[in-house]
């Protein structure tokens, strides 16, 4: 049985600052796919817990594409309204397909791109894609508005760097991180659906004629958080689109990768992934551009 001692309902960000500071031991619920599971299967963290309910707080929805090309993505959004949104699809497609594919139908109608993120799970679909997009946490809390990098959200597995009375209201995407990229994601698991990630790869990249001129990588499931591969990316500015060069690619992100083995995988197949996902994820977005 869920055991959840109370149950608070915000329907404003300032609403949603008075009940946090009231209890300031009770969980953030969205959409419950993580927290409610985890109540349920009386996991220590999610026990003789108060909720507050953030669903109704209206600066957290919406997707907004900004005066100056930003697109600022409430943190409610659901994954389905993420896949489907027009502007989404439009400026940043890589995210529409990365969200495409986190578990089943009931979980992306319910599930929320801003809970994905807090779960800090590093596996998360939504990831990789958020990363190679440079994107911008929006965060509120008592003490006013911060924008903190995606990469800094993140502590470690479960992990992120929220305070009591904090809550994350939306990302944020910058023109210069979407204009002329090209992007695709893997995600490499047992089922085509309903699973978890075993290793995931997102790659953001730009050309210009036969050359790389930006690259952007990012791995789930390779480490305790998502990881970028700045060793990979360094190494791609002005290189010839070559086989050898994608080779060569795939072989250095093993330098910023820390694979393991568990019940998934173990930690010499994951290894095989992170060589050669980059090339063929670099192959897909020059190949659907």
């Amino acid at each position: 049985m869920y055991d959840i001692t109370d149950y608070h309902e915000a329907t404003s960000l300032a609403e949603f600052f008075k009940l946090a500071a009231a209890d300031p031991k009770a969980r953030i619920v969205a959409g419950g796919t993580d927290t409610l599971v985890k109540s349920r299967a009386e996991v220590p963290a999610f026990t003789g817990m108060a909720l507050i309910g953030i669903t109704r707080i209206p600066e957290l929805q919406g997707i907004e594409y900004q005066a100056d090309g930003t697109l600022s993505i409430g943190a409610l959004n659901t994954f389905v309204t993420i896949e489907h949104d027009p502007l989404i699809q439009k400026y940043v497609p890589l995210l529409s397909q990365a969200v495409s594919l986190v578990g089943g139908p009931q979980t992306r109608h319910m599930g929320t791109i801003g809970g994905n993120i807090c779960n800090a799970g590093p596996a998360a679909d939504s990831a990789p894609a958020l990363f190679t997009y440079n994107t911008i946490c929006e965060i509120q809390g008592p003490d006013g508005i911060k924008d903190i990098p995606i990469a800094d959200f993140y502590r470690g597995p479960g992990q992120t760097i929220l305070k009591p009375g904090e809550v994350l209201t939306r990302f944020k995407i910058k023109a210069a991180d979407y204009q002329g990229f090209h992007g695709h994601y893997t995600k490499f698991a047992r089922r085509n659906a309903l699973d978890i990630a075993n290793l995931s790869c997102a790659a953001l990249v730009k050309v210009h004629g036969e050359q790389i001129s930006d690259l952007r990588l990012c791995f789930g499931a390779a480490g305790p958080t998502p990881l970028r591969m700045p060793v990979a990316e360094a190494y791609a500015q002005g290189k010839a689109l070559t086989d050898a060069t994608l080779a060569q690619i795939g072989q250095l992100c093993l330098r910023d990768t820390h694979d393991i083995t568990d019940w998934r995988d173990s930690k010499a197949f994951r290894d095989h992934l992170v060589t050669v996902l980059p090339g063929r994820d670099i192959t897909a977005a020059l190949r659907g551009a």
